[in-house]
């Protein structure tokens, strides 16, 4: 809770099924040094000033995060395990109407296990500020816009670009009314959170610092990553024990 009595969760979506691993176990579920990934995702919150955690999973899933994932490691902020929608707004969407009581929301990928302290710490004070506020990382290499026949047809500038990351903060009314206009509307192009409020919010969304270690484990490099990042020690400054 804030200085100020504000209240703030976070909806932790896993109900992904991760067809670039190549495996039939889901991406949040394999293990690294023998935990599941959203184990060290939710750790990370658990760990945070956040007040309470909504996990979103798939329908038939409930039974065993609650009791592998929830009972198992003792997570005492994971307050609901619900069952998320066919697309991940829908999850989002299922998360946020979870919520009660609440003034801020975070919005976090469970396949992104490194999430550190600071950027959650960062994000939750200058959502205060600005209502809107998303987790990105300037863009390492040259972009390029290609049609659809592989013709290059514009290089952007990098100084302008960010890969997005996951936590994304928002105001709960915001964010929620948002996704209720979006919704309504029946709209189906949207990748992202701040994508619906840009669309319906009607005020800015700000970038703020995220971290390179903020990856998602989508493919098996991405697992052999992560394991190395955990066998070398402290990856997300607070989440690898």
């Amino acid at each position: 809770m804030t200085a100020d009595g504000k209240k703030t969760a976070a909806v932790v979506l896993a109900a992904g099924s991760g067809k670039r691993m190549g495996t039939s176990v889901h991406k949040q579920y394999l293990l690294i040094k023998g935990k599941p990934v959203i184990y060290y995702t939710l750790r990370a919150f658990e760990l945070s000033e956040v007040d309470e955690i909504i996990l979103v999973t798939g329908a038939d899933e409930i039974d065993y995060c609650s009791r592998e994932i929830v009972e198992k490691y003792n997570f005492q902020k994971v307050r609901a395990v619900i069952a998320g929608g066919k697309e991940r707004y829908d999850s989002v969407y299922e998360g946020l109407k979870a919520l009660s009581d609440c003034d801020y929301v975070l919005i976090h990928d469970g396949a992104r296990p490194f999430i550190g302290q600071e950027v959650i710490r960062h994000i939750m004070d200058e959502v205060q500020k600005k209502h809107a506020c998303i987790a990105a990382v300037p863009v390492k290499d040259t972009i390029k816009k290609v049609d659809e026949n592989g013709k290059v047809e514009d290089t952007p500038p990098r100084k302008s670009l960010y890969t997005v990351q996951t936590p994304q903060a928002f105001s709960y009314s915001l964010i929620y009314d948002s996704y209720q206009k979006m919704i309504a509307d029946g709209r189906e192009d949207v990748t992202d959170d701040a994508m619906v409020v840009e669309a319906y919010g009607k005020v800015p969304v700000y970038v703020i610092d995220g971290s390179y270690r903020n990856f998602k484990i989508t493919t098996p490099e991405d697992l052999e990553m992560a394991e190395f990042m955990l066998n070398a020690g402290n990856p997300g400054k607070g989440v690898c024990s």
